[in-house]
Protein backbone atom coordinates (compact mmCIF):
# COMPACT_ATOMS: atom_id res chain seq x y z
CA UNK A 1 0.00 0.00 0.00
CA UNK A 2 2.62 2.42 0.46
CA UNK A 3 4.57 1.77 -2.57
CA UNK A 4 1.16 2.02 -4.49
CA UNK A 5 0.42 5.68 -2.75
CA UNK A 6 4.13 6.92 -3.09
CA UNK A 7 3.83 5.81 -6.72
CA UNK A 8 0.85 7.78 -7.12
CA UNK A 9 2.30 11.11 -5.82
CA UNK A 10 5.21 10.82 -8.22
CA UNK A 11 2.35 10.61 -10.86
CA UNK A 12 0.88 13.86 -10.15
CA UNK A 13 3.93 15.53 -9.41
CA UNK A 14 5.34 14.47 -12.81
CA UNK A 15 2.34 15.62 -14.17
CA UNK A 16 2.00 18.96 -12.03
CA UNK A 17 5.61 19.79 -13.69
CA UNK A 18 4.25 18.82 -17.56
CA UNK A 19 1.49 21.07 -17.06
CA UNK A 20 3.49 23.57 -15.69
CA UNK A 21 6.04 23.74 -18.43
CA UNK A 22 3.92 23.31 -20.59
CA UNK A 23 2.08 26.30 -19.72
CA UNK A 24 5.10 28.16 -19.04
CA UNK A 25 6.34 27.37 -22.81
CA UNK A 26 2.56 28.77 -23.95
CA UNK A 27 3.17 31.91 -22.21
CA UNK A 28 6.62 32.54 -23.85
CA UNK A 29 6.33 30.85 -27.44
CA UNK A 30 6.55 33.71 -29.94
CA UNK A 31 3.47 35.40 -31.52
CA UNK A 32 3.41 36.34 -34.95
CA UNK A 33 2.95 40.42 -35.20
CA UNK A 34 -0.08 41.53 -36.11
CA UNK A 35 0.09 43.87 -39.03
CA UNK A 36 -2.03 45.62 -41.83
CA UNK A 37 -1.62 44.21 -45.12
CA UNK A 38 -2.36 45.07 -48.78
CA UNK A 39 -1.96 43.95 -52.22
CA UNK A 40 0.51 44.91 -55.39
CA UNK A 41 -2.33 45.94 -57.77
CA UNK A 42 -2.67 46.53 -61.84
CA UNK A 43 -4.92 49.37 -62.60
CA UNK A 44 -4.73 52.92 -63.59
CA UNK A 45 -2.46 55.76 -61.41
CA UNK A 46 -3.38 59.27 -61.80
CA UNK A 47 -1.23 62.16 -60.53
CA UNK A 48 -3.34 65.30 -59.42
CA UNK A 49 -2.70 68.70 -57.59
CA UNK A 50 -5.90 69.12 -55.36
CA UNK A 51 -6.84 72.15 -54.22
CA UNK A 52 -10.00 74.25 -53.06
CA UNK A 53 -11.47 76.78 -56.53
CA UNK A 54 -14.40 78.65 -56.31
CA UNK A 55 -16.91 79.62 -59.75
CA UNK A 56 -17.36 82.50 -61.08
CA UNK A 57 -19.36 83.91 -64.49
CA UNK A 58 -16.78 84.50 -66.80
CA UNK A 59 -17.98 87.67 -68.41
CA UNK A 60 -20.00 89.14 -65.65
CA UNK A 61 -21.62 92.77 -66.25
CA UNK A 62 -22.04 95.24 -64.09
CA UNK A 63 -24.77 97.80 -64.64
CA UNK A 64 -24.03 101.43 -63.15
CA UNK A 65 -24.94 104.58 -63.01
CA UNK A 66 -24.68 106.74 -66.35
CA UNK A 67 -25.25 110.06 -64.73
CA UNK A 68 -25.59 111.65 -61.16
CA UNK A 69 -28.56 110.89 -60.30
CA UNK A 70 -31.32 109.73 -58.09
CA UNK A 71 -31.66 106.06 -58.11
CA UNK A 72 -35.27 104.54 -57.38
CA UNK A 73 -35.37 101.80 -55.66
CA UNK A 74 -34.62 98.80 -57.25
CA UNK A 75 -37.02 96.32 -57.58
CA UNK A 76 -35.70 93.17 -59.22
CA UNK A 77 -34.16 90.73 -57.34
CA UNK A 78 -30.89 88.39 -57.18
CA UNK A 79 -31.88 85.24 -59.52
CA UNK A 80 -34.42 86.98 -61.83
CA UNK A 81 -33.89 86.36 -65.56
CA UNK A 82 -33.27 89.40 -67.71
CA UNK A 83 -32.85 89.84 -71.13
CA UNK A 84 -30.50 91.97 -73.35
CA UNK A 85 -32.24 95.78 -74.47
CA UNK A 86 -35.72 94.77 -73.23
CA UNK A 87 -35.80 93.84 -69.53
CA UNK A 88 -35.45 97.26 -67.27
CA UNK A 89 -33.28 96.34 -64.03
CA UNK A 90 -34.03 100.16 -62.58
CA UNK A 91 -35.14 104.11 -62.97
CA UNK A 92 -33.07 106.82 -62.35
CA UNK A 93 -33.95 110.49 -61.85
CA UNK A 94 -31.83 113.88 -62.71
CA UNK A 95 -29.83 114.78 -59.31
CA UNK A 96 -32.20 117.46 -57.10
CA UNK A 97 -30.43 120.59 -56.88
CA UNK A 98 -28.42 121.73 -53.69
CA UNK A 99 -29.66 123.30 -50.72
CA UNK A 100 -28.84 127.20 -50.19
CA UNK A 101 -27.49 129.41 -47.86
CA UNK A 102 -27.97 132.59 -46.73
CA UNK A 103 -25.14 133.96 -48.66
CA UNK A 104 -25.43 131.95 -51.81
CA UNK A 105 -29.15 133.08 -51.94
CA UNK A 106 -28.49 136.28 -51.53
CA UNK A 107 -25.20 136.36 -53.86
CA UNK A 108 -27.95 134.70 -56.39
CA UNK A 109 -30.55 137.39 -55.97
CA UNK A 110 -28.11 140.45 -56.67
CA UNK A 111 -27.12 138.11 -59.62
CA UNK A 112 -30.82 138.10 -61.02
CA UNK A 113 -30.77 141.46 -60.44
CA UNK A 114 -28.14 142.74 -62.03
CA UNK A 115 -28.69 140.19 -65.32
CA UNK A 116 -32.47 142.02 -65.23
CA UNK A 117 -30.54 145.19 -65.43
CA UNK A 118 -28.54 144.38 -68.38
CA UNK A 119 -31.50 143.34 -70.12
CA UNK A 120 -32.98 146.58 -69.80
CA UNK A 121 -29.96 148.33 -71.04
CA UNK A 122 -29.95 145.84 -74.28
CA UNK A 123 -33.38 146.88 -74.42
CA UNK A 124 -32.08 150.46 -74.34
CA UNK A 125 -29.99 150.21 -76.54
CA UNK A 126 -32.58 148.18 -79.24
CA UNK A 127 -34.33 151.57 -79.13
CA UNK A 128 -31.88 153.71 -79.69
CA UNK A 129 -30.80 151.19 -82.62
CA UNK A 130 -33.87 151.18 -84.11
CA UNK A 131 -34.58 154.70 -83.97
CA UNK A 132 -30.92 154.90 -85.61
CA UNK A 133 -31.87 153.03 -88.70
CA UNK A 134 -35.33 154.50 -88.96
CA UNK A 135 -33.13 158.08 -89.66
CA UNK A 136 -30.85 156.35 -91.57
CA UNK A 137 -33.60 155.12 -93.89
CA UNK A 138 -35.12 158.30 -94.24
CA UNK A 139 -31.70 159.95 -95.19
CA UNK A 140 -31.30 157.22 -97.80
CA UNK A 141 -34.89 158.02 -99.26
CA UNK A 142 -33.83 161.52 -99.26
CA UNK A 143 -30.58 161.02 -101.20
CA UNK A 144 -31.92 158.71 -103.41
CA UNK A 145 -34.61 161.34 -104.79
CA UNK A 146 -31.79 163.77 -104.84
CA UNK A 147 -29.74 161.90 -106.46
CA UNK A 148 -32.57 160.97 -109.18
CA UNK A 149 -33.22 164.75 -110.01
CA UNK A 150 -29.09 164.81 -110.44
CA UNK A 151 -28.93 167.54 -107.12
CA UNK A 152 -26.74 165.69 -105.02
CA UNK A 153 -23.75 163.42 -106.03
CA UNK A 154 -23.30 159.52 -106.40
CA UNK A 155 -20.73 159.63 -103.16
CA UNK A 156 -23.18 161.11 -101.13
CA UNK A 157 -25.94 158.45 -101.68
CA UNK A 158 -22.89 155.67 -101.75
CA UNK A 159 -22.49 157.04 -97.55
CA UNK A 160 -26.20 157.21 -97.16
CA UNK A 161 -26.43 153.63 -98.42
CA UNK A 162 -23.92 152.57 -96.00
CA UNK A 163 -24.94 154.45 -93.16
CA UNK A 164 -28.54 152.39 -93.91
CA UNK A 165 -26.53 148.96 -93.49
CA UNK A 166 -24.92 150.10 -89.77
CA UNK A 167 -27.85 151.14 -88.38
CA UNK A 168 -29.76 147.71 -89.54
CA UNK A 169 -26.48 146.07 -88.45
CA UNK A 170 -26.79 147.37 -84.87
CA UNK A 171 -30.82 146.57 -84.50
CA UNK A 172 -29.49 142.73 -85.38
CA UNK A 173 -26.57 143.30 -82.61
CA UNK A 174 -29.16 144.82 -79.98
CA UNK A 175 -31.19 141.89 -80.95
CA UNK A 176 -28.61 139.41 -79.75
CA UNK A 177 -27.81 141.39 -76.71
CA UNK A 178 -31.37 141.00 -75.47
CA UNK A 179 -31.26 137.16 -76.06
CA UNK A 180 -27.79 136.75 -74.24
CA UNK A 181 -29.18 138.94 -71.27
CA UNK A 182 -32.63 137.33 -71.37
CA UNK A 183 -30.87 134.04 -71.00
CA UNK A 184 -28.93 135.39 -68.28
CA UNK A 185 -31.40 136.28 -66.27
CA UNK A 186 -32.64 132.64 -66.51
CA UNK A 187 -29.42 131.32 -65.68
CA UNK A 188 -29.26 133.63 -62.38
CA UNK A 189 -32.69 132.49 -61.26
CA UNK A 190 -32.31 128.61 -61.53
CA UNK A 191 -29.54 128.91 -59.37
CA UNK A 192 -32.32 130.14 -56.96
CA UNK A 193 -33.97 126.80 -57.11
CA UNK A 194 -33.46 124.26 -54.27
CA UNK A 195 -34.72 120.88 -53.75
CA UNK A 196 -37.18 122.57 -51.18
CA UNK A 197 -38.79 124.92 -53.88
CA UNK A 198 -42.35 124.37 -54.69
CA UNK A 199 -41.72 125.05 -58.04
CA UNK A 200 -39.27 122.56 -58.67
CA UNK A 201 -41.96 118.99 -59.68
CA UNK A 202 -43.69 121.26 -62.26
CA UNK A 203 -40.14 122.93 -63.52
CA UNK A 204 -39.60 119.28 -63.97
CA UNK A 205 -42.35 118.33 -65.57
CA UNK A 206 -42.01 121.36 -67.70
CA UNK A 207 -38.32 120.22 -68.87
CA UNK A 208 -39.67 117.04 -70.13
CA UNK A 209 -37.39 115.50 -67.22
CA UNK A 210 -38.76 111.86 -66.46
CA UNK A 211 -37.29 108.60 -65.07
CA UNK A 212 -34.23 107.47 -67.33
CA UNK A 213 -34.61 103.40 -67.42
CA UNK A 214 -31.64 101.06 -67.42
CA UNK A 215 -31.78 98.13 -69.13
CA UNK A 216 -30.15 94.83 -69.10
CA UNK A 217 -26.70 94.80 -70.98
CA UNK A 218 -26.77 90.89 -71.66
CA UNK A 219 -28.80 87.78 -71.54
CA UNK A 220 -28.63 85.98 -67.93
CA UNK A 221 -29.98 86.57 -64.28
CA UNK A 222 -29.09 89.35 -61.97
CA UNK A 223 -26.16 87.86 -59.66
CA UNK A 224 -26.02 90.45 -57.10
CA UNK A 225 -27.55 93.78 -56.17
CA UNK A 226 -25.27 96.49 -54.69
CA UNK A 227 -27.31 99.07 -54.30
CA UNK A 228 -31.63 98.45 -54.09
CA UNK A 229 -32.46 101.09 -51.87
CA UNK A 230 -33.50 104.30 -53.46
CA UNK A 231 -30.98 107.16 -52.88
CA UNK A 232 -28.44 109.71 -54.74
CA UNK A 233 -25.81 108.24 -56.66
CA UNK A 234 -22.39 109.96 -58.42
CA UNK A 235 -21.98 108.75 -62.12
CA UNK A 236 -20.16 105.53 -62.57
CA UNK A 237 -21.37 104.31 -59.35
CA UNK A 238 -22.50 99.78 -59.62
CA UNK A 239 -25.71 99.17 -59.08
CA UNK A 240 -25.44 95.32 -60.16
CA UNK A 241 -24.17 92.49 -61.77
CA UNK A 242 -25.47 90.25 -64.33
CA UNK A 243 -24.30 86.77 -65.73
CA UNK A 244 -25.36 84.10 -67.50
CA UNK A 245 -24.67 81.00 -64.36
CA UNK A 246 -25.70 78.37 -67.48
CA UNK A 247 -23.43 78.35 -69.59
CA UNK A 248 -20.97 80.74 -68.56
CA UNK A 249 -19.83 79.43 -65.73
CA UNK A 250 -15.89 78.49 -64.95
CA UNK A 251 -13.96 77.71 -61.98
CA UNK A 252 -10.92 79.75 -60.47
CA UNK A 253 -8.50 77.82 -58.36
CA UNK A 254 -5.30 79.18 -56.94
CA UNK A 255 -2.29 76.86 -57.04
CA UNK A 256 1.08 77.39 -55.18
CA UNK A 257 3.65 78.46 -57.71
CA UNK A 258 5.87 74.93 -57.41
CA UNK A 259 2.39 73.25 -58.79
CA UNK A 260 1.54 76.07 -61.16
CA UNK A 261 4.23 74.83 -63.27
CA UNK A 262 3.51 71.46 -63.38
CA UNK A 263 -0.04 72.67 -65.00
CA UNK A 264 -0.98 73.12 -68.53
CA UNK A 265 -3.94 74.53 -70.55
CA UNK A 266 -5.63 71.55 -71.50
CA UNK A 267 -4.80 69.52 -68.72
CA UNK A 268 -8.15 67.39 -67.51
CA UNK A 269 -9.71 68.90 -64.22
CA UNK A 270 -11.94 66.61 -61.47
CA UNK A 271 -14.36 68.80 -59.54
CA UNK A 272 -16.18 66.72 -57.04
CA UNK A 273 -17.67 67.85 -53.30
CA UNK A 274 -19.81 70.95 -55.00
CA UNK A 275 -22.75 69.11 -52.78
CA UNK A 276 -24.04 66.70 -55.11
CA UNK A 277 -22.78 63.35 -55.18
CA UNK A 278 -22.02 63.31 -59.50
CA UNK A 279 -18.37 64.11 -60.51
CA UNK A 280 -17.61 67.33 -62.72
CA UNK A 281 -15.38 67.49 -65.36
CA UNK A 282 -13.52 70.31 -67.32
CA UNK A 283 -10.12 71.44 -68.49
CA UNK A 284 -7.76 73.93 -67.46
CA UNK A 285 -8.20 76.98 -69.79
CA UNK A 286 -5.38 79.16 -68.63
CA UNK A 287 -2.59 79.22 -65.91
CA UNK A 288 -1.81 82.68 -65.23
CA UNK A 289 1.58 84.27 -65.82
CA UNK A 290 2.66 85.86 -62.44
CA UNK A 291 1.93 85.00 -58.79
CA UNK A 292 1.22 86.65 -56.24
CA UNK A 293 1.71 86.82 -51.93
CA UNK A 294 -1.14 85.10 -49.70
CA UNK A 295 -0.67 84.42 -45.87
CA UNK A 296 -2.02 80.77 -45.10
CA UNK A 297 -3.84 80.03 -42.24
CA UNK A 298 -1.18 79.38 -40.06
CA UNK A 299 0.21 82.58 -41.31
CA UNK A 300 3.12 81.46 -43.62
CA UNK A 301 3.38 83.30 -46.72
CA UNK A 302 2.78 81.80 -49.94
CA UNK A 303 3.00 82.76 -53.95
CA UNK A 304 -0.51 81.29 -55.62
CA UNK A 305 -0.96 81.51 -59.35
CA UNK A 306 -4.60 81.49 -60.79
CA UNK A 307 -5.70 78.76 -62.92
CA UNK A 308 -9.16 78.62 -64.64
CA UNK A 309 -10.85 75.60 -65.07
CA UNK A 310 -14.14 75.24 -67.95
CA UNK A 311 -16.00 72.91 -67.68
CA UNK A 312 -16.51 70.48 -70.26
CA UNK A 313 -19.89 68.47 -69.42
CA UNK A 314 -23.19 70.33 -70.58
CA UNK A 315 -24.83 72.82 -68.28
CA UNK A 316 -27.43 70.27 -66.69
CA UNK A 317 -24.63 68.63 -65.08
CA UNK A 318 -23.56 71.27 -62.82
CA UNK A 319 -26.90 72.64 -62.43
CA UNK A 320 -27.43 74.34 -59.10
CA UNK A 321 -24.22 76.21 -59.19
CA UNK A 322 -24.07 79.54 -58.72
CA UNK A 323 -21.36 82.74 -58.68
CA UNK A 324 -19.02 82.67 -55.70
CA UNK A 325 -19.31 78.76 -55.07
CA UNK A 326 -16.55 76.66 -53.34
CA UNK A 327 -16.10 73.01 -55.00
CA UNK A 328 -12.73 70.66 -54.93
CA UNK A 329 -10.91 70.41 -57.73
CA UNK A 330 -8.58 67.89 -59.03
CA UNK A 331 -5.85 69.05 -62.16
CA UNK A 332 -4.78 65.97 -63.37
CA UNK A 333 -1.01 66.42 -64.80
CA UNK A 334 -0.03 62.79 -65.25
CA UNK A 335 -2.01 59.42 -65.53
CA UNK A 336 -1.33 55.74 -67.04
CA UNK A 337 -4.21 53.86 -67.43
CA UNK A 338 -2.35 50.20 -66.70
CA UNK A 339 0.59 50.03 -64.78
CA UNK A 340 1.82 48.23 -61.32
CA UNK A 341 0.55 50.15 -57.68
CA UNK A 342 1.80 49.42 -54.46
CA UNK A 343 -0.31 51.42 -51.70
CA UNK A 344 1.85 55.03 -50.80
CA UNK A 345 1.45 53.66 -46.39
CA UNK A 346 3.87 50.34 -47.54
CA UNK A 347 6.34 52.40 -48.09
CA UNK A 348 9.68 53.93 -46.37
CA UNK A 349 12.80 54.41 -47.16
CA UNK A 350 15.81 52.49 -46.10
CA UNK A 351 19.57 53.66 -46.93
CA UNK A 352 18.14 56.41 -48.98
CA UNK A 353 16.15 53.81 -51.11
CA UNK A 354 12.74 53.33 -51.23
CA UNK A 355 11.63 49.73 -49.26
CA UNK A 356 8.74 47.39 -48.06
CA UNK A 357 8.13 44.35 -46.15
CA UNK A 358 6.73 42.17 -48.54
CA UNK A 359 4.86 38.83 -46.90
CA UNK A 360 6.27 35.44 -47.58
CA UNK A 361 4.51 32.44 -45.91
CA UNK A 362 3.46 34.28 -42.76
CA UNK A 363 6.92 36.34 -43.01
CA UNK A 364 7.97 39.96 -43.47
CA UNK A 365 10.65 40.56 -45.72
CA UNK A 366 12.58 43.50 -46.36
CA UNK A 367 12.69 44.17 -50.15
CA UNK A 368 14.50 47.76 -52.06
CA UNK A 369 12.01 48.30 -54.84
CA UNK A 370 12.07 51.08 -57.53
CA UNK A 371 8.83 53.51 -57.66
CA UNK A 372 7.94 56.28 -60.71
CA UNK A 373 5.09 58.61 -59.76
CA UNK A 374 3.40 58.71 -56.44
CA UNK A 375 0.24 60.73 -55.51
CA UNK A 376 0.38 60.34 -51.99
CA UNK A 377 -2.26 57.32 -52.12
CA UNK A 378 -0.85 55.01 -54.44
CA UNK A 379 2.41 54.66 -56.07
CA UNK A 380 3.71 53.52 -59.34
CA UNK A 381 6.12 50.35 -59.41
CA UNK A 382 8.83 49.93 -62.07
CA UNK A 383 10.65 47.13 -60.58
CA UNK A 384 10.89 44.91 -57.07
CA UNK A 385 7.26 43.76 -57.18
CA UNK A 386 4.73 41.87 -59.30
CA UNK A 387 0.94 41.88 -58.96
CA UNK A 388 -0.41 39.96 -56.16
CA UNK A 389 2.27 40.84 -53.78
CA UNK A 390 1.25 41.35 -49.80
CA UNK A 391 2.55 43.84 -48.35
CA UNK A 392 3.07 45.54 -44.72
CA UNK A 393 0.58 48.94 -44.34
CA UNK A 394 2.25 51.49 -41.84
CA UNK A 395 5.27 49.19 -41.11
CA UNK A 396 6.37 50.31 -37.58
CA UNK A 397 10.23 50.71 -36.18
CA UNK A 398 10.18 47.86 -34.10
CA UNK A 399 9.15 45.26 -37.51
CA UNK A 400 12.30 43.40 -38.73
CA UNK A 401 13.52 41.45 -41.53
CA UNK A 402 12.40 37.78 -40.87
CA UNK A 403 9.54 38.51 -38.00
CA UNK A 404 6.40 36.39 -38.37
CA UNK A 405 3.43 38.57 -39.05
CA UNK A 406 -0.19 37.90 -39.11
CA UNK A 407 -3.06 40.02 -40.96
CA UNK A 408 -4.72 41.90 -38.12
CA UNK A 409 -8.63 41.20 -37.46
CA UNK A 410 -10.74 44.14 -38.69
CA UNK A 411 -13.70 44.28 -35.66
Amino acid sequence: MAKKKKRSQLYLTVGAAIFVVAGLAAAFWPRPTMVDMGKVTRGELIVTIDEEGRTRVRDAYVVSTPIAGRLQRVEVEPGDPVERGKTVVAHMLPTNPAALDVRTREQALAAVTAAEAALRVARADLNAALANRDGADSELARARQLAERGVTSGAALDRAQQAARVAAANVDTADAAIAMRQAEVANARAQLIGFDDKGLAAAVEAAGLHQIPLYAPANGRILRIMQQSETTLPAGTPIMEIGNVGNDLEVIVELLSTDAVQVSAGDRAIIDDWGRPNTLMGKVERVDPFGISKFSALGVEEQRVTAVIRFTGPPEAHQGLGHGFRVETRIVVWEDPDTLIVPSSALFRSGGDWAVFRVEGGTARLLTITLGRNNGTEAQVLDGLVEGDQVVLFPSSGLTDGMHVAQRKVE
